[in-house]
């Protein structure tokens, strides 16, 4: 039997994804912009001016990433995979994430505290099961989702080598990403090696180390660019984003390019 005009019309729309903003022009619009949310703790978080010059990694991702690929930084200082969900912070990122859009998981610096129970995660356990909300949130709405180990301490043996601090908080990642098929940054492991490369007074140039401050857990603008130099690398090497969605990757970024706004609703 032959199709109607509305038919054919109707089995075409179906058989083609439509984008937002269609008209009743037979052009479609250009394609939705994808976001890249990160979902994590203070080292890659958004820093204010009354933190200066300490800086996330998350505040240098951008320019590594073409234009239109905007981030949307929502790690927040102190937050482990449970407390981020209990106070409803994935809510609030599962709000607004679509389909084609990432979301990039780093937790575990805060999850290793054990007298804290709004924070504490076991690594095989309770951590794997918090991450999984974040994973099945982001693909529940055609999201993808993708975990990254948390960036290493500055910490070295009495024999100059950079020492691991997360315990079994990184493999329990690295388990879980096979296990659900997420792909996974390795960041632990890549900057552990950074550390040692860079030896034990070179690393102090990539901490927030101050005249009054010698941190060894956040970065100074040399640090978080030399993070997210990382992170954008391994976003590439695992075909999470196209070598179009990429800039810079061997090319010096100017620490002035880093800036602090004065307060979080600036």
């Amino acid at each position: 039997m032959s199709l109607t005009r509305r038919q054919v019309t109707v089995a075409a729309l179906g058989a083609v994804p439509l984008a937002t903003g269609v008209t009743g022009t037979a052009h479609a619009s250009p394609r939705r912009t994808r976001t890249l949310y990160i979902a994590g703790d203070s080292t890659a978080a958004q820093k204010y001016a009354d933190a200066a010059p300490e800086t996330g990694w998350g505040m240098a991702l951008p320019f590594f990433l073409h234009k239109d690929l905007p981030v949307a930084n929502h790690a927040v200082n102190g937050r482990s995979s449970k407390s981020f969900v209990d106070e409803g912070r994935l809510d609030a990122v599962l709000g607004v994430i679509r389909p084609g859009d990432f979301l990039l998981i780093q937790f575990g610096h805060n999850d290793e505290k054990t007298a804290d129970p709004a924070r504490y995660t076991e690594p095989w356990t309770t951590y794997q099961d918090h991450l999984r909300l974040y994973i099945d949130g982001a693909r529940a709405r055609g999201a993808r989702p993708v975990l990254a180990t948390s960036v290493e301490r500055r910490k070295f043996d009495a024999s100059g080598n950079a020492v691991p601090t997360h315990g079994d908080y990184p493999a329990a990642m690295r388990a879980l990403g096979a296990e659900e098929g997420v792909a996974l940054l390795d960041i632990q492991a890549l900057s552990l090696a950074l550390w040692q490369k860079l030896g034990v007074e070179e690393t102090k140039k990539y901490f927030n180390w101050t005249d009054t401050e010698q941190d060894n857990t956040h970065f100074n603008p040399p640090g978080a660019i030399a993070v997210a130099r990382l992170v954008a690398r391994e976003l590439l090497s695992h075909r999470v984003l196209a070598p179009r969605d990429v800039r810079r990757l061997d090319t010096g970024i100017p620490e002035s390019w880093i800036t602090w706004p004065s307060s979080a609703t600036a």
